[in-house]
């Protein structure tokens, strides 16, 4: 039990480049698995349409809280994003999505699906020298989060940042040679991971 120690190595105002690094720190991973979890909060319908894109089918939720004012009851957002029409679709944002998604259908959109709103993209993984190679790990891994610079949510942001996950007691010096490996370093304290 636990959750790994997240540590941002990257911040920087360019998504393409914090994608593009997130992806390079991926490639030291020995396994990276099929499903990626993607967070996003769109709050513009172009946006929805672009997460609706490399996420078919999954779904949208209400990013605050709705109740119904007959019963009080929380109501929850069941419409199929790609039927409604701008004009429609708009009536309820914002929205939040939460899944796993195929990481190809992701990674070949993710970037054009990107606007203002936050989204964080998490590539769970095994390090190379994982002697357990059947294990799934549980905290290795690498997260872009788009418009923040927290693992677990945050206040909006300018910059993106780039995290990498290790072990729940955290691993500096891992982090630091994943750090080196993008020319960059350690930005900061660990924070708490997935």
């Amino acid at each position: 039990m636990g959750n790994s120690r997240a540590y941002p190595v990257l911040r920087t105002t360019d998504a393409g480049e914090a994608y593009r690094q997130a992806r390079r720190l991926c490639a030291l991973l020995g396994h990276v698995a099929d499903k990626v979890w993607l967070f996003a909060e769109p709050a513009t319908v172009r946006e929805v349409r672009g997460i609706a894109a490399i996420a078919p089918g999954l779904p949208f939720d209400y990013a605050q809280g709705r109740t119904d004012p007959a019963t009080g009851d929380r109501l929850r957002f069941d419409l199929d994003v790609t039927a409604l029409d701008d004009a429609s679709l708009t009536e309820h944002l914002p929205l939040t999505f939460s899944e796993e998604v195929e990481r190809e259908r992701v990674e070949a959109g993710i970037l054009a699906a990107l606007g203002d709103g936050m989204a964080s993209l998490e590539w769970h993984g095994r390090r190379p020298d994982d002697s357990d190679a059947d294990r799934p790990s549980k905290y290795d891994g690498i997260q872009v989060v788009f418009h923040g610079d927290e693992a677990q949510g945050g206040d909006w942001t300018e910059e993106h940042t780039v995290f990498v996950h290790v072990t729940k007691w955290g691993d500096l010096p891992l982090a630091q040679e994943l750090a080196a490996h993008i020319g960059s370093e350690v930005l900061g304290e660990a924070q708490l991971g997935w």
